[in-house]
């Protein structure tokens, strides 16, 4: 893999829709998400400017999953709405071990001296929940969590300085997808809230009890917007000194400046690209009361700035 300068297009339809002759989410598809994937080991290289990472992975396995992620009939793995015309599907990755390792390239604007960045982590496992328009495949919301058991990391402060360094050179491209996304995000949610009110209006109207339990279903795992969550059960992260001086071209190792021992127990980072300032934090994954006094002081400082552009 290689970074972009410039982020690509979206992948449009889907390739096994348009393979099997068909437009819709329809046989191919359940043909391919139920599919068990086991993989030995798997390298993936990364190449950028100022970088070269590679991450490795053995016992690598995937398979679909019900909501409550355990596996079961294939049939439960998805839940379609014809009403709202949307379908949930549940995938779920495991391993045995992981390794990245990072390392400086020649021409980047690391410094000339570069301890590589290692870590190797025991098992894992990625759950991942998509929402699809069934007409045409795309995806609507995403949800990704990355869980993570016992992890011990020991860093040098020249490896957490480089590490700074490899997330400052890509926070030009990151920012660039993130935009092209954001532009692309109204379109969506505009098409996902005039479904829903059609669904709503719908609902009103008379319908089979089964119809009924379906949408209730069907919103009790909904994903309202896309997002990312990382959990780490425990970390313990170590940090140590390696400074080192040059003086008249030879290297002397300085004395031991000391170490930091942090640790983490469950740890967790929840990312909502999409959420607008002042809208619902209830579907959340830890929403909490405190979160609704903050909603409001978001509400407040919107209806401010918004009184501001009206004026200028």
């Amino acid at each position: 893999m290689r970074t972009c300068e410039e982020p690509r297009p979206p992948n449009g339809q889907s390739p096994i829709a348009l393979a099997a002759g068909q437009s819709e989410y329809g046989f191919a598809e359940k043909v391919v998400e139920g599919m068990f994937i086991v993989v030995n080991s798997i390298t993936i290289k990364i190449h950028s400017k100022a970088f070269h990472a590679s991450f490795e992975l053995w016992q690598l396995q995937g398979y679909s999953v019900n909501p409550n992620w355990q596996q079961s009939d294939l049939r439960l793995t998805r839940i379609t709405d014809p009403q709202r015309g949307e379908v949930l599907t549940f995938k779920e990755l495991t391993w045995q071990t992981l390794r990245i390792e990072a390392d400086a390239t020649d021409n980047g604007d690391q410094d000339p001296v570069t301890t590589p960045l290692r870590l190797i982590t025991n098992q894992g496992r990625i759950q991942i929940s998509l929402k699809r328009r069934t007409k045409d495949c795309n995806v609507m919301a995403s949800k990704l969590m990355f869980l993570l058991d016992d992890l011990l990391w020991v860093l040098t402060d020249s490896q957490l300085k480089a590490m700074m360094k490899y997330a400052e050179s890509l926070s030009e491209a990151m920012e660039k997808s993130a935009q092209q996304r954001k532009s692309l995000a109204p379109e969506s949610v505009q098409v996902s809230e005039s479904q829903f009110g059609c669904w709503s209006a719908r609902k009103k109207e008379k319908t089979s009890p089964n119809a009924s339990s379906i949408g209730q279903y069907f919103d009790k795992h909904d994903m309202k917007e896309s997002s990312y969550h990382l959990l780490i059960s425990r970390l313990d992260l170590h940090i140590c000194d390696d400074s080192q001086t040059r003086e008249s071209g030879a290297l002397k190792h300085g004395m031991l400046g000391g170490a930091i021992q942090l640790t983490f127990r469950r740890m967790a980072f929840d990312y909502y690209p999409f959420h607008r300032a002042g809208d619902a934090c209830k579907h959340w994954v830890r929403y909490s009361e405190a979160m609704e006094t903050r909603g409001q002081w978001a509400k407040k400082l919107v209806s401010e700035f918004q009184s501001k552009i009206e004026k200028l």
